[in-house]
This record gives structure tokens, C-alpha cells and sequence, in this order.
């Protein structure tokens, strides 16, 4: 059996040593750059960890810490420093803690609301009336996928939906929540509601961190998960800056233009973003691309290192809401937010850009970028000192947005990919865009073919 996966991000990458390690002989990676792991990637300098993509992953989901303990790093697995787990939000130009105990927008213990001064005394009540209406809220539950913002304002109203669930998931997904599909993306609520009808009266005193840190990363950095599975893949089997410029399906095998030559194979991964997906599978299946029409969100990270201490807000980091006045999306307190990621009395920041601004920016040099993000983390948080380095990353089209009715459309894709033996979709356009759902998917992938 020859196996064709096409895409080395994480979810190429994963595939592939999941493969090897049944003991597949003959498949091929192709990538269409010089690296491997796409938004993947850790800068290591002068004892700073620098992270050019995702900086770990939610703890509650396993199977990245499954993948890292198999790959002989569970030594190198930490949790994010919970004990100083602060929050920010952007308002009327100053940083405003999100009080604690919350999880999303919801609070697991209204106590944690007094003396907040994010909310307002209508917020305050809506949140602490919002119990009371479990009833009204179970039965008027819709039957059909609605957005995010509908959901948060049914429940809580247009101030908290504005001021912090607008934030926390623009900040996670890069995108709108008026078009967000809430069912895809936070399908956990979904059915709190459905059984409760109350989010607070589900969510009372169940304390986000109970189980542990909220954050799972690496200490050399969540890049060494790529590493270690790179090492371990047959080098045969890896062609790089190669690309694959259409597929056809032809009797029994799956044929690949690579280079001006075909290549024959008897399974296809395609493990590429949504836009690219969607063009090499409009010959095979209309519809198909037609359902992976998606939009994706852009973003630009910019990390920059300090080589002395400075007085910082106590805390993992910042959002921004729309309306604040700031270029920036959000920020992280890296050397906060995870242990060692710095040498002792140093700093680490990272600035994010999203939307329309990250592609206007993209176009100017990473020293640019630097100074933008520096000069936007000044605003709020004061004069800083001059970084000794910066890491810039651009990754536009990066986040695929899982518009209303996401579920329904992939389901028909699934049934569409189903009639075509041999073939698979992987990434974060499909069931997750988190680095534990995409390495999930990939691995059920490659066992299915390995059998």
C-alpha cells in the first residue's frame, strides 16, 4: 500500500509518524516549503523559548500530552503558572482584570463578580439573574445552530457578550462572533443549556484549575513535538518544497501531479488549509469545495525579548475588545504564563495582530512589525526597554472561521468523502482547531489506514 499525505503542518506531520509507527513502508510527505509543522515552530536564543505559533494547549483535551508522552517527553511536559492565572481586558484604555472563576464568560461563583470593575450594574444583574431563568432558557433553546453572540446575549446581554465574550473568543478563534458557529465551537455550553437551562447554575463551583493547570506546553517548547516526530519518520519518505498541483481519481488509485510527473498511490491524506483543500478537490468534487468555502482570519505574532526585569500586571496577559483604540488583538506575558521560558531577570512578551490590520502589516519588514508591536504594547502597559530580539511570524489564512452551521455542512462533507475510498481530510478546518484536535484526527486517520 503507497500512501500519499499532502501538507506538513502539525497535522501532516502527525499522520506520518503515526504511519511509520505501524510499521507503514512506502508513503510519501510532500510540503510545499523548506520546514515542517506550519504554524508549529520554537525559536530557541540565548536561553529565551520563543514560540511562533500556538504556545501549548487547553490541558482538559489529552491527546497532545498522550502524543508527548509517547514521544519520550513527558519530563519535558509543564502547566502554565494557574497560581497567577490573570487575565486582562482592554477598556477605556486601561487593563481590566476578568475576575476569577470564570470560565469563558461564565462565572462558577457569582461571589467572584463583587467589586469588579469590568461590569456594570446591569451586567452584574443579568448575571446574577440569569439562574433564576433556567426554565425559560431550556425550553427556548433553538433547535437549529445559532451564533456565539446570539447565545451570550440570550443569556447575559450585550455588555458581557462585548466586554468579554466577544474578546476571549476573537482571541482564540481570530474571528466574528456574530457568525461563529456556536455549536461547533463551544459545543460544551451547547448542551449545559439543553440539560440545565442556566450556564451559572451548570458551572457553580466547578473551578476551572481544579484538575490542574489550564495549560499544557513543553519546556523546550511545544516545536519539539514536530521535532521528535520528524526524527522518527523514514527521511525517504519526506519531500520538500514540492508541491502537488492537482489530484484524479483513477480506478483504484489516487493520481498526484508533483513536478510535471504522476505519482500513483493507493491513500491520500490531504492535510492542507481550508482555501488550498478546496481548490485541489474542485475538479474531483464540486461540491466538496463548494462546503470548504470557509472564511479564515489572518494573524500576525511578534515576540519580543528582554534582557532585564520591568514591572508587569500580574497575570498571563491581555485582549482586546473591537473599539479600544489598539492595533493589537491581544498579548501574553510569556514568562508568566509558563516557567522557564526566559533566563533569570528577563522578559518575554508577544504581541498578536488579526483581521484587516494583520494583512496590511504583512507586507512590511519583521523590523517594522517589532516596532508596531512595541510601540502598541507601550500604550498600555508603559515605556518598556528596547527588545534584544524579536521573532515575526505571518500566518495569513491561518484560522478557518466556523461560521453558523459548520456541523451540517462537514457532516456533508464527510458523507462526500466517505464515497471516495482511500481518501482523507485533515486540519483545523474540519473538527478543531485546537493542536489536540488536529494531532487527534490525524492519528484515528493513520490507524484507519494502517488497519
Amino acid at each position: 500500500m503507497r500512501i500519499a499525505i499532502v501538507g506538513g503542518g502539525i497535522s501532516g506531520v502527525t499522520a506520518a509518524w503515526q504511519l511509520a509507527c505501524h510499521g507503514v513502508r512506502d508513503a510519501v510527505l510532500f510540503e510545499a516549503s523548506g520546514r515542517l509543522g506550519g504554524t508549529v515552530g520554537t525559536v530557541r536564543r540565548d536561553g529565551f523559548v520563543v514560540e511562533g505559533g500556538p504556545d501549548g494547549w487547553v490541558s482538559e483535551k489529552p491527546w497532545a500530552s498522550e502524543l508527548a508522552e509517547e514521544l519520550g517527553l513527558g519530563a519535558e511536559i509543564v502547566g502554565s503558572n494557574d497560581a497567577g492565572r490573570v487575565t486582562y481586558v482592554l477598556q477605556g484604555g486601561r487593563l481590566v482584570a476578568i475576575p476569577d472563576a470564570m470560565r469563558m464568560m461564565v462565572p462558577t461563583d457569582l461571589s467572584a463578580l463583587e467589586g469588579s470593575p469590568l461590569f456594570s450594574e446591569a451586567a452584574l444583574a443579568a448575571y446574577e439573574g440569569e439562574p433564576g431563568r433556567a426554565a425559560e432558557l431550556r425550553a427556548s433553546a433553538p433547535e437549529a445552530d445559532e451564533s456565539i453572540a446570539e447565545f451570550v446575549r440570550r443569556h447575559f446581554g450585550d455588555e458581557v457578550l462585548t466586554k468579554i465574550g466577544g474578546p476571549l473568543l476573537s482571541g482564540v478563534f481570530g474571528g466574528d462572533v456574530a457568525t461563529l458557529s456556536m455549536r461547533a465551537v463551544m459545543p460544551k455550553f451547547v448542551a449545559m443549556e439543553r440539560e440545565h437551562g442556566s450556564l451559572v447554575a451548570a458551572l457553580a463551583g466547578k473551578n476551572p484549575s481544579a484538575k490542574g493547570s489550564v495549560f499544557t506546553s513543553l519546556a523546550s517548547g511545544v516545536g519539539t513535538l514536530v521535532e521528535r516526530m520528524v526524527a522518527a519518520i523514514p527521511s525517504g519518505w519526506l519531500r520538500m518544497n514540492t508541491s502537488v498541483t492537482s489530484i484524479r481519481r483513477v480506478g483504484a488509485e489516487w493520481v498526484l501531479a508533483v513536478d510535471g510527473a504522476k505519482e500513483h498511490f493507493d491513500a491520500l491524506l490531504i492535510a492542507l488549509p481550508a482555501h488550498v483543500a478546496k481548490a485541489m478537490l474542485e475538479p474531483l468534487s464540486p461540491r466538496m469545495a463548494e462546503l470548504l468555502t470557509l472564511d479564515a482570519s489572518s494573524a500576525i505574532l511578534a515576540g519580543l525579548a528582554f534582557d532585564e526585569d520591568f514591572d508587569l500586571p500580574r497575570g498571563f496577559g491581555f485582549l482586546v475588545p473591537e473599539g479600544e483604540g489598539s492595533g493589537l488583538l491581544a498579548g501574553t506575558f510569556v514568562d508568566q504564563k509558563f516557567p522557564g521560558r526566559v533566563p533569570e531577570g528577563c522578559r518575554l512578551l508577544r504581541g498578536f495582530f488579526g483581521g484587516e490590520l494583520a494583512l496590511t502589516l504583512a507586507g512590511e519588514s519583521d523590523d517594522a512589525i517589532a516596532a508596531r508591536t512595541l510601540r502598541e504594547l507601550q500604550e498600555l502597559l508603559g515605556p518598556l526597554p528596547t527588545p534584544i530580539f524579536s521573532v515575526v511570524r505571518r500566518w495569513p489564512r491561518s484560522l478557518p472561521q466556523y461560521s453558523v452551521g459548520h456541523m451540517e455542512r462537514m457532516a456533508e462533507l464527510e458523507a462526500l468523502v466517505d464515497e471516495q475510498p482511500g481518501l482523507w481530510l485533515l486540519g483545523n478546518a474540519y473538527r478543531g482547531v485546537g493542536l489536540p484536535d488536529l494531532i487527534r484526527d490525524a492519528r484515528v486517520a493513520a490507524r484507519e489506514i494502517a488497519g
